[in-house]
């Protein structure tokens, strides 16, 4: 049965969303169909003011309410030691855990060579910068246990290293790892998995 064409508009532009497949968008598009038009008006505006209303913050390039993050401000933290992740959402599950109490880097993907993402698409000079300007002792690599993901923490230790001509010799690069699989995603892995590769990381 062919649906009407606004209904598969909406189904099509549903499957552009990550994880949803086609069973899901017309799942969603129906509920959507047969929900109050308030709902759907305050839906509508809430993703229309998302730009509007989030930030990626300055220092790190996680999210935030304001110009720089709450983590980032907070001078509490151990700023000697930063957890570097592919994205902004990884900040969020890592400190769901609790127990972290460094800081971040947002790299904004993996170098990936087939999709022509190399080093200088990434946030890696902002990352050595940061290394330099808080003197950092321990570089955590939480990028996915991917192929990428394992590309982007070699060439991350290799930058690291290379500091070593300054004052930057004790700097030690670590990766996630105990617990999580080849391919992991950090966005699916269990809390206590996550935990466990955390502190259980091994120095590059």
């Amino acid at each position: 049965m062919k649906l009407p064409t606004g209904l598969n508009n909406l189904v099509e532009f549903l499957q552009r969303l990550p994880g949803v497949g086609p069973k899901s968008a017309l799942r969603m598009a129906f509920y959507l169909l047969q929900t109050s038009d308030s709902f759907n008006e305050e839906l509508a505006k809430t993703i229309g003011d998302l730009k509007k209303n989030v930030f990626v913050c300055s220092e790190c390039f996680s999210v935030s309410d304001e110009e720089i993050c709450e983590v980032c401000k907070d001078n509490n933290r151990n700023k000697q030691l930063i957890c570097v992740v592919e994205r902004a959402d990884d900040v969020i599950i890592i400190e769901s855990l609790g127990g972290f109490n460094g800081i971040y880097h947002v790299l904004g993907g993996a170098i990936n060579p087939l999709n022509h993402i190399g080093p200088d698409d990434l946030r890696m000079t902002e990352l050595l910068e940061r290394v330099k300007k808080y003197d950092v002792s321990e570089v955590i690599v939480a990028t996915n246990l991917s192929l990428e993901g394992e590309a982007t923490a070699l060439y991350i230790k290799s930058k690291v290293q290379s500091l070593k001509v300054e004052k930057f010799e004790g700097v030690k690069v670590t990766r996630i790892g105990t617990g999580l699989p080849m391919g992991a995603d950090l966005g699916y892995a269990d809390m206590a998995t996550l935990q466990r590769a955390m502190e259980g990381r091994r120095e590059i």
